[in-house]
């Protein structure tokens, strides 16, 4: 049974979607801030979230943005009463899978979530994502954790694939040492800490055909590293 997560503070909306969505036969547990969901996606396995823009103590944007960080790919649809296009686009650059926006019907959100779920399917029914970068030269598979470079499979640590994955996930955006650090580690970092840049040259070495000249893993002075495949 496919487990929902609805993180919502305003209590008859959370009834109603949980309401539909358990007629669908869905599994649901209900948060009401950004910090309980948190909370609840370190204790149980879930198949979709359904996450309110609007909450207290730790925004939406925030827990789809912590989530993000540390790879985690749960399948996202953002719940806002905002409508403007540019929220949408936002939302949906912080790494939401869908949008919808308040008032909204509850049988759509439905539809949407059997559509989010289709989308991110993989034929035994386990969530998946494959990324391509290079033409196909790169291929990088989030399900069985590895990847590939021409045809070869890649040698990496468990924490290496970790740091690519998530970086993947968002060419061009230059995350810092310290979120890379926490995605390595699963935790707020505690204090200064280089290991990530033994990381990175670790995979530099495994995957740039010219280790000191990177064209898929940049360094950014002063902040830390963006990944810059197409």
């Amino acid at each position: 049974m496919d487990r929902i997560l609805v993180v919502e503070d305003e209590e008859k909306i959370s009834r109603v979607i949980r309401a539909y969505l358990e007629k669908e036969g869905f599994a649901v547990e209900e948060a009401s801030d950004g910090l309980q969901a948190l909370e609840l996606v370190s204790d149980f396995n879930f198949s979709l979230i359904i996450l309110d823009l609007m909450l207290p103590h730790m925004s939406g944007e925030d827990v789809c943005k912590q989530l993000r960080r540390q790879g985690n790919n749960i399948p996202i649809i953002m719940l806002t009463a905002k409508g403007a296009e540019e929220e949408r686009i936002r939302g949906l650059g912080l790494g939401a899978d869908d949008y919808i926006v308040k008032p909204f019907s509850p049988g759509e959100l439905v539809a949407r979530v059997h559509a989010v779920l289709r989308r991110y399917r993989s034929n035994n029914g386990v969530l998946a994502e494959v990324m391509e970068f290079a033409d196909g030269d790169l291929v990088i598979d989030t399900l069985r954790r590895q990847a590939t470079l021409r045809g070869e499979l890649v040698d990496l640590t468990a924490t290496e694939f970790k740091l690519l994955a998530a970086m993947a996930k968002s060419p061009g955006r230059v995350f810092t040492r310290g979120e890379l650090l926490e995605i390595a580690q699963g935790a707020l970092p505690t204090g200064f800490d280089r290991t990530i840049d033994s990381h990175i040259k670790n995979l530099r070495q495994k995957l740039e055909p010219k280790p000191d000249e990177p064209q898929l893993i940049r360094t950014v002075y002063g902040v830390g590293y963006k990944f810059t495949g197409d």
